[in-house]
């Protein structure tokens, strides 16, 4: 990966202004919470950031990735190299 996830502590707002996170969650997940919730931020300085959350935890802290550290993120999750 050319740049490491960055991890945002629960004091960070990402669902209010400047940073608008509209979080969703896999059309996959169960009922019983047992997945990640994602967001593409669209405001301040994180613009253009993805941030991933604990869908249990949802006023916990947050991972935050840029578009050049999801995509090999993503492909490695896929290929089950993770």
């Amino acid at each position: 990966m050319s740049a490491l996830p960055r991890y945002v502590s629960p004091s960070t707002t990402l669902s209010s202004a400047p940073h608008r996170a509209r979080w969703r969650r896999s059309s996959r997940s169960t009922g019983m919470n047992n997945c990640v919730e994602a967001a593409c931020l669209g405001g301040g300085p994180l613009t253009g950031m993805l941030a991933v959350r604990d869908s249990k935890n949802q006023a916990g802290a947050a991972l935050l990735f840029s578009p050049a550290a999801w995509e090999p993120f993503l492909a490695a999750v896929t290929d089950d190299m993770l």
